[in-house]
């Protein structure tokens, strides 16, 4: 009978997210022995390996190609090699490509190592002064205003911090946004170029932040970590009080707005926060 090839392993390599030296020794010993290494992006990766004197082939794995890419590292997993997979910054598959490859792996019963290293969501929590015992983290918000306040709306009662990232060119609309959702007195933290030279952590009621940045548009630079205290147990219980209510309406096909209206005045309470737990019941 002919010889079983060996499977190989994918290794997930955490990478710095801005401080080179973050670089674990475990990862760059894997980065040197593995057969490849698949990167988000190679022109980005490759810099990285010539700093630490690694010559390594590089395989692209992004967004609009992993799908196939991954029917093809597959393969060559199931022939013996091994490879790594890395993103361009921080933990891979942590809002970045590696999900369907790795879902194909396990499906496959191929072998998938974690080498932890930096992560933006853990180094900015660990640093921000908010509760870290509970804590969701949502990514990047939708774009438009419109989209990224219902999803806001959505998340306005939950009592565990809220983690997002966000572009320069787009955080101080969503502190806007987070400012119409949670309200103004809703504390928060915000970081910036995490483990660089300017690294920053701006913290204070929202009303605050955003004043810190109109008064310091210098500073809206790098990617952002936003993190938002949690509403009260009291805060949620409040709202909550009215869903047997909106859900009748709801049943009567009532308009959102009339909806809101109705609840707003019966329970002599103002109508915004109302009209935001009707959307989410709604959806």
């Amino acid at each position: 009978m002919p010889e079983t090839t060996k499977q190989g392993t994918l290794f997930i390599v955490a990478t710095p997210i801005g401080n080179l030296k973050d670089i674990t020794q475990r990862a760059v010993e894997v980065l040197e022995s593995v057969d490849w290494v698949a990167a988000e992006d190679t022109r980005h990766t490759k810099p990285l390996l010539q700093t630490l004197g690694i010559n390594q082939t590089l395989i692209s794995l992004h967004d609009h190609n992993e799908a196939s890419r991954s029917v093809q590292l597959l393969a060559r997993l199931q022939q013996g090699e091994s490879g790594a997979l890395v993103s361009d910054a921080g933990t891979p598959l942590i809002n970045d490509p590696g999900y369907h490859l790795v879902k194909l792996l396990r499906e496959h019963n191929i072998n998938v190592v974690p080498i932890p290293g930096a992560s933006a969501v853990i180094t900015a929590l660990c640093a921000a002064g908010l509760p870290t015992d509970r804590f969701s983290y949502e990514g990047f918000l939708p774009a438009k205003s419109g989209k990224r306040c219902l999803v806001l709306a959505g998340l306005k009662e939950d009592v565990r911090t809220l983690v997002f990232y966000e572009s320069p060119h787009r955080v101080q609309a969503t502190l806007i946004d987070l400012q119409q959702e949670f309200g103004g007195d809703r504390v928060m933290s915000v970081a910036r170029e995490l483990t660089k030279k300017f690294e920053q952590f701006v913290q204070g009621t929202i009303d605050e932040v955003i004043a810190y940045f109109e008064h310091n548009s210098d500073k809206v630079r790098g990617e952002f970590v936003l993190m938002v205290g949690g509403a009260t147990e009291k805060e949620a219980v409040a709202l909550s009080e009215w869903d047997s209510l909106i859900e009748v309406l709801l049943k009567q096909k009532l308009p959102v707005k009339q909806i809101s209206e109705i609840v707003a005045d019966y329970a002599g309470i103002k109508k915004k926060p109302i009209y935001n737990r009707v959307l989410a019941l709604k959806d």
